[in-house]
């Protein structure tokens, strides 16, 4: 995001920076301690939910853990379903890992999207279910999460659910945990990076539900996959716990500039369902090519659609996590060359 670091961070940090560099007594604890209990803390005060700190364990970031999930649950040939258009590393990730993509496809519904369940998932082992979603931005509703554990049930997957944008949700709309609807079969993967603007700390969460995924990495060697980072986790505790207020203020903005996007941009040329979560707006232009298009014309980067995979070649995400003032202007050039 295009925003300040959030104070209680930077207080954090420096306080870091000028007192202990020195080994943290979790340094050898695989969910850093304070990590995994500032992380139960969050679940439990926003969410209604209890997760277990001593089933909490700490990378770097979402695409290492489930690069690391996959690693040790899956071989190369099992299928993975996931909801479509995907995060592109995440499609990435699936296509170096010889992990066959199974699509559930996103289809226009209304003023938002519904996902079409497929009907085979024969050789399917997981469910990497992203919800909120990007980058259509979708909140799962409590039924359809129902509807995903019957199936992942029926069909014995390992359901790993990344909801690292849940503190960008929208009201009235509200984020579920899928470890509340199927706790034994889920890994919940999350961070502060992506609500608290800190891309750069390198430090998330798994929650393993599983209790054979649990098993399975814990029979890896103790230091294959990285610790945690002493600045990661100041910055990450900080923010979960004491950063609600800077939130709520950018939570406000984010509402605002979602609702600009609407009312500026022409809808003839930019189809647009407003998101109900994330700061990443997912334009239909109705073409490929248009982010290249519109790069060159109108002065405004915004990623392929195409990168994103089954259905998102006629698209365009634009990320809104900006002040007001350079988001008009960007809607003032997208209309330009409407």
């Amino acid at each position: 995001m295009d925003l300040p670091t959030a104070p209680p961070v930077i207080e954090a940090l420096a306080r870091r920076a000028h007192g202990d560099l020195g080994y943290p007594a979790w340094l050898d604890l695989p969910n850093a301690g304070p990590l995994a209990e500032a992380f139960a803390e969050r679940m439990a005060a926003r969410y209604g939910w209890s997760p277990n700190p001593s089933h909490v364990r700490a990378f770097c970031d979402i695409n290492q853990s489930l690069q690391v999930l996959l690693n040790v649950w899956t071989r190369p040939g099992d299928g993975v379903a996931l909801h479509t258009p995907a995060y592109h590393p995440f499609l990435g990730t699936l296509q170096v890992m010889e992990r066959p993509l199974v699509p559930i496809q996103a289809e226009p519904d209304g003023d938002s999207w519904r996902f079409v369940l497929p009907g085979d998932l024969t050789g399917c082992r997981v469910l990497l279910l992203v919800n909120p979603h990007n980058p259509t931005g979708r909140v799962l509703t409590r039924e359809e999460l129902e509807e995903l554990a019957e199936l992942a049930e029926r069909h014995d997957l390992l359901v790993i659910a990344d909801e690292i944008h849940a503190d960008l949700t929208f009201a009235p709309n509200q984020h579920i945990p899928f470890a509340t609807i199927a706790p034994e079969r889920t890994v919940t993967l999350t961070s502060a990076t992506k609500a608290f603007n800190l891309g750069g700390i390198r430090c998330s969460v798994a929650h393993l539900g599983h209790e054979g995924v649990r098993k399975a990495l814990a029979a890896q060697p103790p230091f294959l996959f990285g610790s945690a980072n002493l600045f990661g986790v100041e910055a990450t505790v900080a923010a979960w716990r004491h950063g609600d207020a800077w939130l709520g203020e950018v939570v406000a903005l984010l509402d605002r500039n979602r609702r600009a996007i609407g009312e500026r941009l022409p809808s003839s040329v930019y189809g647009y369902r407003m998101p109900q979560a994330t700061y990443l707006a997912w334009l239909h232009v109705g073409r490929e090519g248009m982010a290249e298009v519109i790069e060159r014309q109108a002065k405004v980067l915004l990623n392929d659609g195409a990168a994103f995979g089954p259905g998102g070649a006629e698209y365009v995400r634009l990320n809104f996590a900006t002040s007001e003032a350079i988001l008009d202007e960007i809607l003032r050039r997208l209309a330009r060359i409407a």
